[in-house]
């Protein structure tokens, strides 16, 4: 995400604020595109027949429109608002608030630093903005990943920079969940399923990992980690290790997985 912006391109889901509203339509302005004004026609307000645009959007709203149609030389650009989803503005505005947020950060590291903002951007913040595409992924990596970070770049600013991404940026976390069926129809078969799911906690090798039952003979694996990757290795060494040790005291094991 460019700190200097132009117009935006075709296709592209931008943040607005809802400037006039119309009988035939809307006028917006784009918050990251230097407060250019768009356009949404009543026709890409809503499906089907719009009676009153007001019943959708207020002025002084701000809201996710995708980019329909741009004209450069004539400072044009038409959006629609139908076109964008529930999930997918939730999603831009989280991300515009995040990019506003890092954008605030990277002040901090400015001043620290003893520079103007201008100077840091020519100096690192432009090679962040081109590797990670928004500052913000820049500082999650900073936390989630601080020894590839600082092998990546170098000069004074990088333990700078790291400084403030860990007093201030969250390490970024997703979970994903399974359920494991055990069964044992041996005497002692409630001592062999709990030795099977310490068996599975130890595998988790001090990460975080939850196991809980949801209703005999049904347990629930949690793992929280800091992307999918790394959780489902975890997952895989902690049903690996449940199953073994069930099949091994002759037990039944069936894990079925899903993702939060």
């Amino acid at each position: 995400m460019s700190r200097t912006r132009g117009f935006p391109e075709n296709g592209e889901l931008v943040v607005c604020t809802v400037t006039s509203v119309e009988k035939y339509g809307v006028f917006v302005t784009l918050d990251e595109y230097d407060r250019k004004e768009g356009f949404i026609h009543v026709r890409e307000i809503a499906t089907g027949w719009v009676k009153n645009i007001g019943d959708y959007v207020r002025e002084g709203q701000r809201t996710v429109c995708k980019v329909q149609g741009v004209d450069s030389k004539k400072g044009h650009i038409d959006l629609s608002l139908k076109s964008v989803n529930d999930h997918q503005k939730r999603e831009r505005i989280q991300q515009w608030k995040n990019e506003n947020k890092a954008a605030k950060l990277f002040e901090i590291v400015a001043s620290d630093l003893g520079t103007d903002i201008d100077k840091a951007y020519d100096a690192f913040g432009n090679t962040l903005l081109e590797d990670y595409g928004g500052l913000y992924d820049a500082f999650e990596t900073a936390v989630s990943d601080p020894k590839g970070f600082r092998s990546d770049y170098s000069g004074d600013w990088v333990e700078a920079f790291c400084k403030v991404a860990e007093s201030n940026i969250a390490p970024p976390s997703v979970q994903i969940e399974a359920t494991v069926e055990l069964t044992s129809y041996a005497s002692d078969g409630i001592v062999r399923i709990k030795n099977a799911l310490m068996k599975g906690a130890e595998a988790a090798d001090g990460e975080d990992v939850k196991i809980t039952s949801v209703g005999s003979p049904r347990y629930r694996i949690l793992i929280s980690a800091g992307d999918y990757k790394s959780a489902g290795k975890i997952m895989d060494r902690v049903t690996n290790a449940i199953v073994s040790a069930m099949t091994a005291d002759g037990g039944n094991a069936v894990v079925k997985r899903e993702s939060k």
